[in-house]
């Protein structure tokens, strides 16, 4: 037998013992508010907002995948990919992690940083790939990589 002593309001005492006073509050997201209020009206419209503009979304990207892909050029396909995705993970952001809710100073914080990182990502693989072409095709560089292949 283990030798704890626990009084009845430790933390130890919450995780070991009974579990109801741990998450009593968990799912009272009511709390003095009747189900039924305005409020509550209120919130349970915004969630259904956000489930059909997703649901939405998402038929979109199916349809587009299921019927549209073999009939449209693959660079445009995968731009309509591209933008719905970053507009739901956008979308999800704003709403689940409250970020449409934050200040604008917050947003930009967070916006213009990412913003420069795929810029910078983007910036890389464009100049990786030139310099790639350059090399192959470069009579200079071709030349040279011929002499000292038959040396």
């Amino acid at each position: 037998m283990s030798n704890h002593s626990h009084n009845e309001h430790s933390a130890q005492h919450y995780y070991e013992g009974d579990q109801s006073k741990l998450y009593s509050g968990v799912l009272n997201h009511h709390f003095g508010h009747d189900v039924k209020s305005s409020e509550s009206k209120k919130q349970v419209g915004r969630i259904w907002k956000v489930f059909w503009i997703l649901l939405i979304v998402t038929v979109v990207e199916v349809v587009l995948g299921m019927f549209f892909s073999h009939a449209m050029p693959k660079g445009l396909l995968a731009f309509f990919f591209l933008a719905l995705t970053i507009f739901k993970a956008g979308y999800i952001v704003a709403v689940f992690m409250h970020l449409g809710d934050e200040m604008k100073n917050f947003l930009i914080t967070i916006l213009i940083p990412l913003t420069l990182f795929v810029w910078f990502i983007i910036a890389f693989l464009a100049d990786g790939g030139f310099w790639l072409h350059m090399n192959k095709t470069s009579p200079v560089r071709g030349a040279t990589a011929q002499q000292e292949a038959t040396h």
